[in-house]
């Protein structure tokens, strides 16, 4: 079915990194013409090299990418038969006013949330003055939600660059790691990945791994944690590399690559889970600490040491039991416990159907009964 799909850019990355992943999903995995209407085509510029960002109108992949701005040309203004607002963003009015004479299937795809009322929530109408219904599509780590968006064929492509330092080494040449980068990689140091708010411990961290008796090459990608470097003490067992944004497919790859991630927001976070190795999460920060209790609510489901449950929740909220709590996940038997757990909860959610087909089933549901 012909749809369109509308994000605002908000935090950046996260937000249109989930809806360009759905779009291809939507477009390569059910053949759906898709039309993707973005506000900031610079930051998705830096996630896909493809898109121009002085364009009003681009195929990219086989997906039409618009320019979503104040005014938008009459001429898109005709409604697809599924329209897909990402986290509550409000098509345009106009927009709105045309879809009253066609009905089209209506979905706001929620943000990511492990709490139980969501269970509640998800699928349920919202029945508008206008006679227009909305429903609601919560992404979520349970079969009573819409569920994660994974890929086809991804665990498999996965365990083949795991089992292969030479893969992980050429991969990493060419995001531009250098000798002496290289060099610790083959010699068995701890990989890690940085992609954190500006708010992140990073600091705190940068001391506690330099501190380790294991060496880290630790990597970021330009512009996130800026300092980092400087916050490394000199002598110790940490190295820094900077690696460039890179394409939804290679940063997976990276993560694939890495022992443990720390990773921030909903896509990177959901696409460290797919790594099968540790991660630690920075979640969103919300007003009144509101966020705390949605981190809580994934730790009781993500089944890791009380070691690495301590990690995360510093990394969240106190910053100066980051070293501390590092050095107890990194110990063994927590270490090997945490890898074995990541690997275990990658698979337990594997069995679960992806979230673009459950929109996409959803959606053809909906429309046969109209």
């Amino acid at each position: 079915m012909r749809t369109d799909v509308f994000c605002r850019v908000v935090d950046n990355y996260g937000d249109i990194g989930v809806c360009w992943r759905l779009a291809r999903r939507l477009a390569h995995g059910r053949g759906w013409p898709v039309r993707l209407w973005v506000d900031d085509l610079a930051a998705f510029h830096r996630i896909q090299p493809d898109v121009r960002p002085g364009l009003a109108r681009q195929q990219v992949a086989g997906i039409e990418i618009v320019h979503w701005t104040p005014q938008p040309d009459p001429a898109l203004l005709t409604p697809a038969e599924v329209v897909i607002e990402a986290f509550a963003c409000d098509p345009p009015a106009d927009y709105v006013s045309a879809m009253r004479g066609t009905q089209p299937v209506w979905i706001n795809l929620e943000y990511l949330s492990a709490e139980s009322w969501v269970e509640s929530c998800h699928r349920l109408p919202s029945r508008r003055p206008d006679g227009l219904t909305k429903h609601f599509f919560f992404p979520g780590f349970t079969p009573a939600t819409g569920g994660l968006l994974r890929e086809p064929g991804l665990s498999g492509q996965r365990d083949a660059l795991q089992a292969s330092r030479a893969h992980q080494q050429d991969f990493l040449r060419a995001l531009g790691l250098g000798r002496e980068d290289l060099g610790l990689v083959a010699r068995n140091a701890r990989l890690a990945t940085l992609f954190c708010y500006p708010d992140a411990p990073w600091a705190e961290l940068a001391a506690a791994l330099a501190a380790d008796a294991s060496h880290t090459l630790l990597l970021a990608p330009q512009g996130v944690a800026p300092g980092l470097e400087a916050a490394v003490p000199p002598g110790g067992r940490l190295r820094v590399a900077r690696v460039p944004f890179v394409v939804q497919d290679d940063f997976d790859r990276l993560l694939w690559c890495a022992d443990i991630n720390f990773v921030r927001g909903e896509d990177s976070f959901v696409r460290a889970a797919w790594a099968a190795r540790p991660l630690v999460w920075q979640i969103y920060p919300q007003d009144e600490e509101a966020h705390l209790e949605k981190l809580g609510a994934w730790q009781a489901r993500y089944a890791a040491p009380e070691a690495a449950q301590t990690l995360v929740r510093a990394w969240n909220a106190d910053a100066s039991a980051v070293p501390w709590a590092l050095a107890r996940a990194l110990a063994e038997p927590a270490w090997q416990d945490w890898r074995r757990s990541a690997r275990q909860w990658d698979a337990n959610l594997e069995e679960h159907p992806d979230l673009a087909d459950n929109l996409a089933d959803f959606c053809a549901e909906l429309a046969r009964t109209r």
